[in-house]
């Protein structure tokens, strides 16, 4: 019985032993899930094409109030500041002098048609007397001169009495726009030069229409030329532009308007050239020098690739979005991006084609050839591009 014992020995220490390796193996490590993302489908679509630029509003027509004749400043008879109407009185100057020299022309002209007068009674009786040789051809030749020079000096009498009316009328000064009056620059009993700086009393801006000027870079029209040549750009009919405004506080203007004016020529210091668009203020909210933001409008991009912004990333290289391909992998895909779209979009000019799948949610967990798990936005793990603050780049 010992000697059995002893042979069963070491086939129960191999067992054992056996065992023990067996349990102190770790179970092998459980396969990670793919990661869930939600993707867009690309669908190229014709979406409009608008330019964005600061601009700054100037009056359609501001006119300078100058002194056209010298003398005291009686009256200012605006509201400073305010809104005036074409012909309204803005300004008096002291009248009494003008209105003398006004008299004084009218009875020079009134003593120059009685001269003319006694000249044409005299020409009527020398003349047949000439005929008839009773009077000489000489007296014939005087009488003819004095109503020949009392003809024109009532001609300069009749401009010395217009011109008096004239700077009378000069007296009472009336805006020749409507729109809104700035401030006097003379006050009442000051003494106007009208040859003199003094001259100058106000200005009158119209308001409506105003205008909106904004500058346009070299830069930005070779890339414009650039892509219509392309055909990803396509202009409006005869370039009729619209342009909407952004007032300061953010809120949209209500009136739309037009391109009326470019500058045939770029800016030397800017390398820029001027572009001004019209827009009716019938509600006088804008004024000039007001700063505000034009959107050019009118253009269209056909057959344009739209993602959403949060889908791109900025690699070292370049922009990059993540493309589903058919086997369920993920690849990182060089894109290159245009213009914003919306507030929340942008536009990719390459590296993107139709039915290709982006994905838009759950950046941070793909990697480049591993399989992915699309869902449903807001399902599963998927999580906006924009909480991937570590996505890869």
């Amino acid at each position: 019985m010992l000697a059995r014992a002893y042979a069963l020995a070491p086939a129960s220490l191999v067992a054992v032993a056996v065992l023990a390796a067996s349990c102190s193996e770790a179970p092998p490590p459980a396969k990670r899930p793919p990661p869930q993302v939600s993707v867009i489908t690309v669908e190229p679509k014709t979406i409009p094409a608008i330019s964005t630029f600061v601009a700054q509003t100037e009056s359609s027509r501001q006119v300078d109030i100058v002194a056209r004749v010298s003398g005291y400043l009686d009256k200012i008879a605006y509201q400073e500041g305010e809104l005036v109407k074409e012909g309204q009185v803005l300004f008096r100057i002291d009248p009494k002098p003008f209105k003398a020299q006004l008299d004084a022309a009218r009875g020079a002209l009134l003593a120059q048609q009685a001269r003319l007068k006694t000249a044409t009674a005299t020409l009527n009786r020398v003349k047949p007397l000439a005929q008839q040789n009773a009077l000489s051809q000489a007296d014939l030749d005087r009488a003819q001169g004095e109503y020949d020079a009392a003809t024109a000096a009532v001609h300069a009498a009749n401009a010395q009495v217009t011109s008096a009316g004239l700077n009378l009328g000069y007296t009472t000064i009336r805006s020749p726009v409507t729109g809104v009056a700035s401030r006097s620059l003379q006050r009442e009993g000051a003494y106007l030069n009208a040859q003199a700086s003094s001259a100058l009393l106000t200005y009158v801006a119209a308001l409506d229409p105003i205008w909106v000027n904004f500058s346009v870079s070299q830069n930005q029209v070779a890339r414009s030329r650039t892509e219509q040549t392309a055909g990803r750009l396509v202009p409006p009919k005869n370039q009729e532009y619209e342009v909407d405004l952004i007032l300061p506080d953010g809120t949209p203007f209500p009136e739309h308007g037009r391109i009326s004016f470019a500058d045939p020529s770029f800016s030397q210091d800017t390398g820029s050239f001027l572009v001004r668009a019209v827009l009716p203020n019938p509600k006088q909210a804008l004024r000039p020098g007001m700063f505000v933001t034009a959107y050019l409008k009118g253009a269209v991009r056909p057959d344009a690739i739209v993602v959403p912004q949060l889908a791109v990333q900025q690699g070292s290289n370049g922009h990059l979005v993540y493309v589903i391909k058919e086997d369920g992998t993920a690849e990182l895909r060089p894109v290159v991006v245009g213009d914003y779209y919306n507030k929340t979009d942008i536009v990719v000019v390459t590296g993107l084609h139709a039915g290709d799948r982006v994905v838009v949610q759950g950046v941070l967990k793909v990697v480049p050839g591993q399989p992915v798990k699309i869902v449903e936005p807001g399902q599963g793990n998927a999580q906006p591009a924009a909480k991937d603050a570590g996505a890869k780049k």
